[in-house]
């Protein structure tokens, strides 16, 4: 009967141990930032871990008034990728948290 309260108690450190790991996670994502451009570098998007766009560069010789759809179209391509660079950043810092705790395996998570 101890044998299961000692494990308890373990589980329970470990989780306690997680939880601080991802409250430093996330602070540590929201200063992280990722690069993505789209046009061979006429539009370059950057996002944090936290998948928040914080800047957006247009090189002048993309700016045609003639090729409006295009730009507009490499903008979204370059949001798109940045996000999804954000997104992958953020799940390699959750397995890197997970990889060692004693967690059961479920499937479709980390």
């Amino acid at each position: 009967m101890m044998g299961g309260m000692g494990n308890m108690g373990k589980m329970m450190k470990n989780i306690q141990k997680m939880q601080e790991e991802m409250g430093r996670m996330e602070e540590e994502l929201a200063h992280k930032t990722v690069e993505a451009t789209a046009g061979g570098g006429a539009v370059k998007v950057v996002a944090t871990g936290k998948g928040q766009v914080v800047q957006v560069e247009i090189q002048p010789e993309a700016v045609d008034p003639q090729e409006l759809e295009m730009l507009q179209d490499l903008i979204v391509a370059a949001v798109n990728e940045a996000l999804r660079m954000a997104q992958a950043l953020s799940s390699e810092e959750m397995r890197r948290i997970t990889q060692n705790l004693p967690l059961p395996k479920l499937p479709g998570l980390f």
